[in-house]
């Protein structure tokens, strides 16, 4: 995908922020849309289906995580990358962003140029995944994995899950019975450019384990993960 094809949707109350970061996102290449809060960005994001949403956490009328809470509830949004870009650092801050269905979190202040890295690093999915070919598609129990389609099917019944956990069950289901380990899962799911805290994984497993069972993904303790069927 052309960067140019690309959506970006930048929300902050901050209007120095959004300017800032909407001229060297622009000066990339991406299409950059803007919204001043939460409510604001709802409307936007179902107008423009951006594949990527970068949320402010302090905003007035609706915050940055009820905002992530309600776009995962949108099925047009269900591929969007969504990630906060925050002055908050608190492992509570990050864990609630988390939860809320987040793919990433970022503190601010950050450089415009590592920035940039970190939205490449996010989009490299969009990219890598118009490869073509076949749709790969794990069958195990009831449960179906549709990686081309980002789709996971439970019981007949879809479930929405965020980029970064489907990528996670996807890794892990692609092999029953291996044994992950957790740098391993940091680098094939998050890649070397995303810095994420040492909780990511867990917080993740966690949520995948509330929408598919707790029988399916197993902890080593000390080492990592592995998906039984």
């Amino acid at each position: 995908m052309k960067k140019n094809e690309i959506c970006i949707l930048l929300v902050d109350d901050e209007p120095d922020i959004i300017e800032i970061i909407r001229y060297n996102l622009a000066a990339e290449g991406y299409r950059v849309v803007t919204a001043e809060n939460g409510r604001q960005a709802l409307k936007v994001a179902r107008e423009h289906h951006p594949h990527l949403i970068i949320l402010d956490v302090m905003m007035p009328e609706m915050d940055g995580i009820e905002t992530c809470i309600q776009m995962r509830k949108e099925p047009e949004l269900s591929n969007s990358m969504i990630t906060f870009l925050t002055a908050r650092g608190e492992d509570y801050s990050q864990m609630a962003g988390f939860d809320a269905g987040a793919d990433d979190y970022i503190t601010k202040p950050i450089k415009p140029k590592v920035l940039i890295s970190k939205v490449k690093a996010l989009l490299r999915r969009f990219n890598s995944g118009e490869t073509g070919g076949k749709p790969e598609i794990i069958s195990t129990g009831n449960l179906e994995i549709n990686r081309e389609e980002y789709k996971v099917v439970k019981g007949g019944e879809e479930v929405m899950l965020p980029r970064k956990e489907f990528e996670l069950l996807y890794l892990l289901a692609s092999q029953p019975g291996r044994v992950f380990q957790r740098d391993e899962i940091l680098e094939r799911v998050w890649g070397n450019e995303v810095v994420v805290g040492g909780r990511t994984i867990d917080v993740h497993i966690r949520k995948l384990r509330e929408k598919i069972g707790d029988g399916s993904i197993q902890t080593i303790k000390g080492v990592g993960y592995k998906f039984v069927e």
